[in-house]
């Protein structure tokens, strides 16, 4: 490493180029330090002009970079493009100046001597060659493409434009001599060169500098250390192809994506911990591999984040619906059921099981009011169990798996449904809404019912109780506003919360005459409303809850120990019929017959769910059965995942298991 002191001047009037590396951020000096700089300018250019004493402004540090045959000298400049790229738009404005003013000399002294190389054609052209993102604004500068100085607005805040502007408008200000600014600049100006020997990790001396820039986001340090392990041949490429769309999508989330990503194949990755954690993964020889496959899991990502962005439409609506539960945690495994089904391992309907699997788990945990800090450790868990037990479907091993992990069954989930404070503080207000939104749904409107930003959640029985409420309640009306006041029974959806607002019961009743939901026509026929009606209305409430967001959880281990893989049926019972069987295929072809005899549309609701395992075309299988509907059924199957299936077919179409009775041989 050669550390020296030098003028302005020396570091950039030879015939060379300073490059800005991909992995750099873009230019992001603003007016803070714009001001700084001018001020020094300024004051320097208000003394002896010609005597000046050399003015610190910093250090730059670079590296030599690989070269092509007959092209300029090249530096990588590791650290001070802030400082550098300032510099030159200055010298840059100070020509443009010139020009203005007639001054021809003094236009082409700049220009040749000190922005291009005057004699190399191309991006050789140029003595400092930005990051791709300012390339083109910077160039237009400089070659003059853009008639920037007529220019009077910047495109933004923090960019080059602006910098030219902020110091155009500057320039038209001062009354300082455009030569005395030229000088000052470049003779004046004084900065540390440091230089890179070939065996120095230049990415070590980046990580450690910075200190006179804007200080580095955790996601600079994940792209720095990409790009300083992908070839100077191919960093364009992989910039472009793989890190550019990811940064694009995802912006300020892209850190936390990465955080995700680290965390797909199970384990806990802490905030501040994303940085080391990659650098454990990524090197030399797999950075590009990892970068391609963190590129594609981005795009999973940004559907997570954007479910408008998924084109299939149940997808669509199952992550809009746990967008709206803030469900973070369970991103990582998601990503793993999205790769899933990007791969063909799982067919569009078993991914929207999986979306409604996660939604019952949390809206039955958010009920019975069990802490979500357990989430991270939970949903890190069941990704390993993924991955160790892939003998199972994944779609059964997730169910299996959160059912053990404080996953409230019926009971359990109906009592506090119809018990619980479900109104308070903190995401409270946003999942009462939620869940009163999708009992309304649940009425099978023949018209959507638009549940928008205007529909709040209303209080039948009002917050702060009038004369006419306290009487209408009765002696105990303390207790009851105290123990019902945010009760699910309580509660209810309107637009017209304003109006609403404390009026006598009957009044309200008139208001949601108004109304279109399904929710507020139960109240048409009422004429009070007490702890009796409240807790009616709330077990009413409770078993509409209980069809929304149904128990997915079974023991699959204890129903297959009622038929031991040594036993094979002889009947089975169901819809009031008995079917004589000799195996386990003989079983799931006379339910599947039964169900498109006596429930054919139960039947299409499981094509829908399971096309894979249905065709018209018997060739479409190494194993089928013929059913009666003239569909082949695959079954080629052991007799866990014939059993599993048929279970699977049950809790799709409604019925109960129970109704469903195999006999076997003794």
């Amino acid at each position: 490493m050669q550390a020296n002191e030098m003028k302005i001047q020396k570091l950039i009037e030879s015939t060379q180029q300073y490059q800005i590396p991909l992995f750099q951020r873009s230019y992001s000096w603003t007016k803070k330090e714009w001001d700084v700089l001018w001020k020094d300018l300024e004051e320097m250019c208000e003394s002896d002009v010609e005597n000046q004493r050399p003015h610190f402004i910093g250090s730059i540090v670079s590296v030599p970079a690989v070269l092509s045959p007959g092209s300029v000298t090249k530096y990588l400049l590791i650290d001070g493009q802030q400082r550098l790229t300032t510099i030159f738009i200055l010298l840059t404005l100070l020509r443009d100046k010139a020009r203005a003013e007639k001054n021809m000399k003094l236009e082409a002294e700049i220009h040749e001597r000190f922005l291009v190389n005057k004699f190399q054609e191309g991006l050789d052209h140029f003595k400092l060659l930005p990051t791709q993102v300012d390339r083109e604004a910077f160039m237009n500068y400089i070659t003059d493409t853009a008639n920037a100085y007529e220019i009077t607005q910047p495109i933004s805040e923090q960019s080059i434009q602006a910098a030219y502007h902020f110091f155009k408008v500057k320039l038209k200000q001062t009354s300082i001599a455009t030569d005395a600014l030229k000088t000052v600049i470049v003779n004046a100006f004084s900065l540390v060169s440091i230089m890179l020997e070939s065996h120095d990790n230049p990415y070590l001396v980046f990580e450690s500098l910075n200190a006179k820039g804007k200080p580095l986001s955790e996601s600079d340090l994940i792209r720095n250390y990409f790009f300083m392990r992908v070839t100077a041949d191919k960093q364009v490429e992989v910039y472009h192809k793989y890190w550019q769309p990811m940064q694009d999508a995802l912006g300020e989330r892209l850190t936390e994506f990465i955080r995700h990503y680290l965390m797909v194949e199970g384990g806990i990755i802490k905030q501040n911990d994303v940085y080391y954690e990659l650098k454990k993964q990524v090197t030399d020889n797999n950075s590009i591999i990892y970068l391609k496959k963190l590129n594609q899991f981005s795009f999973f990502y940004d559907k997570l984040l954007h479910p408008n962005k998924e084109t299939h439409l149940k997808i669509r609506d199952c992550l809009w619906r746990l967008n709206k539960l803030e469900v973070t945690t369970a991103y990582p495994l998601l990503m793993n059921c999205y790769d899933a089904y990007s791969l063909g391992k799982l067919d569009a309907n078993e991914f929207v099981m999986i979306l409604q699997y996660l939604e019952s788990y949390l809206i039955r945990r958010f009920v019975c009011t069990i802490p979500t800090n357990q989430l991270n450790k939970i949903f890190p868990l069941v990704i390993v169990h993924l991955i160790s037990k892939q003998h199972l479907e994944l779609v059964e091993q997730i169910a299996l798996t959160l059912q053990t992990k404080g996953y409230p069954k019926d009971v359990e989930f109906k009592n506090k449904f119809m018990e619980v404070k479900m109104y308070g503080s903190g995401d409270r207000v946003a999942k009462t809404k939620f869940i009163l939104a999708n009992i309304e749904a649940n009425f099978y409107h023949k018209e959507m019912i638009d549940i928008n930003e205007k529909v709040t959640v209303e209080h039948i029985m009002p917050q702060v109780l009038t004369e006419w409420w306290k009487a209408h309640l009765g002696s105990d009306w303390a207790n009851i506003h105290e123990n019902y006041i945010h009760n699910i029974g309580n509660l209810t959806l309107s637009a017209y919360n304003s109006e609403l607002s404390n009026n006598a019961f009957n009044d309200k009743v008139e208001s949601l005459k108004n109304s279109h939901l399904e929710l507020n026509k139960y109240f048409n026929n009422l004429s009070t409303w007490d702890e009796v009606a409240i807790k009616t209305r709330a077990r009413l409430l409770a078993d509409k809850a209980l069809s929304v967001w149904k128990y997915f959880g079974k023991d699959y281990s204890t129903q297959i120990s009622r038929s031991p893989r040594n036993k094979t049926p002889k009947e089975l019972w169901f819809l009031g019929e008995v079917f004589q069987v000799n195996s386990w295929r003989d079983v799931l072809v006379e339910t599947l017959n039964a169900i498109s005899v006596h429930l054919p549309e139960k039947f299409d609701l499981i094509i829908a769910y399971y096309p894979r395992y249905f065709s018209k075309d018997k060739y479409a299988f190494r194993d089928f059965r013929l059913l009666k509907n003239h569909y082949y059924v695959d079954s080629n199957f052991s007799i866990q995942r014939l059993q599993q299936f048929c279970e699977r077919i049950f809790d799709t179409i409604g019925l109960k298991l129970e109704d469903w009775k195999v006999i076997l041989n003794s």
